[in-house]
């Protein structure tokens, strides 16, 4: 697979799919959750649990790289693409960055080229199964050319900016674009 251009340098391949994340997992209240889009947009998105969930679904198959040196293939994500959501809002001028907050105070930026990529998507299903809430149950975002801190479990709301800004991990050290490809593992 690393002669094939899938396995980045330092990866290795699992055919598990280990749990990692910070704090708790959080407990899902689908009458009082909401998701939001609101930043640099003409007028801000909130969607309820069954108006996102009734939204057009799409499945992806792509790979996984964690930061912590394992890489999973041909993962099976269902749910809404990025591309999608970004039908039902106006962008400002100057949006250039998106900031996923996520539940316990869980941050992740990334470039809007990179949340717009055909293969990201905001995943209710893994496998054809809803997502385990160790994996980020109700709705994960799921970046694939990144390393999976971008993909940030349990989201709560999409910012849109106008300049890179750290997230959790980034603020912490981690690189603020995250490509496995390139190694980018920390700041440094």
């Amino acid at each position: 697979m690393r002669a094939a251009g899938r396995l980045p340098p330092g990866q290795s391949l699992t055919l598990k799919w280990p749990v990692l994340h910070v704090g708790s997992v959080p407990v899902f209240a689908p009458r009082t959750w909401d998701f939001r889009v609101f930043g640099l947009v003409e007028e801000q998105l909130r969607l309820s649990w069954e108006e996102l969930s009734n939204l057009p679904q799409s499945d992806v198959f792509a790979d996984m790289h964690c930061v912590n040196g394992w890489s999973r293939f041909d993962s099976h994500w269902g749910g809404l693409l990025a591309t999608e959501l970004m039908k039902r809002v106006k962008l400002r001028p100057g949006a250039r960055y998106v900031m996923v907050h996520g539940e316990n105070n869980y941050t992740a930026n990334l470039p809007i080229s990179d949340f717009l990529r055909p293969t990201t998507i905001l995943a209710l299903r893994h496998g054809g199964e809803p997502l385990s809430p160790e994996h980020g149950y109700p709705l994960r975002l799921v970046v694939p050319n990144l390393y999976a801190y971008k993909s940030v479990k349990w989201v709560r709301g999409i910012e849109l900016l106008d300049r890179e800004s750290p997230g959790l991990w980034e603020f912490n050290g981690y690189h603020i674009y995250g490509d496995p490809f390139k190694e980018q593992r920390s700041s440094s």
